[in-house]
């Protein structure tokens, strides 16, 4: 499916909708979004580590959900009432240090639900850090 946002647009209405992701400094970015596809960067600071110097994993479910919520947005509109009915996290391994890109990919984009598969690794390593699934609620459009 083609999308219908991009990611400047869907940028913009975070920032609009949203303000509070970017609370402690504006840590995310959208890098690409294509056909039943996203990947959202984040740049972990202080303020997402914990003791040992690894990313939490609040924040890599944070990355997940929000991931997940900017494939949705790209291809449905600018539905901001889309909501997490579910998320479902492995965390595989410690994250490199550095920027993290979580890829997410459409697997049902229906009338009522949203079903996402991402998974997330330190910008240019291929082994994933988490892998999540998330399932949104679809608001009628």
């Amino acid at each position: 499916m083609q999308p219908v946002m991009t990611g400047d647009e869907v940028m913009a209405l975070l920032d609009r909708e949203f303000p509070q992701i970017h609370a402690g400094g504006r840590v995310y970015a959208i890098d690409s979004i294509a056909p039943d596809e996203a990947v959202v960067r984040f740049t972990a600071n202080d303020l997402h580590l914990r003791p040992g110097g690894t990313v939490s994993g609040p924040s890599l479910m944070a990355l997940a959900d929000l991931a997940a919520y900017v494939v949705i947005l790209a291809h449905i509109g600018p539905v901001a009432l889309a909501v997490t009915t579910n998320l479902n996290i492995n965390f595989l391994r410690k994250p490199g240090p550095g920027d993290l890109l979580s890829t997410c990919r459409l697997l049902k984009l229906g009338k009522r639900l949203a079903v996402v598969d991402c998974g997330i690794a330190a910008e240019g390593d291929e082994d994933l850090a988490a892998h999540a699934t998330a399932t949104y609620s679809v608001p009628p459009r």
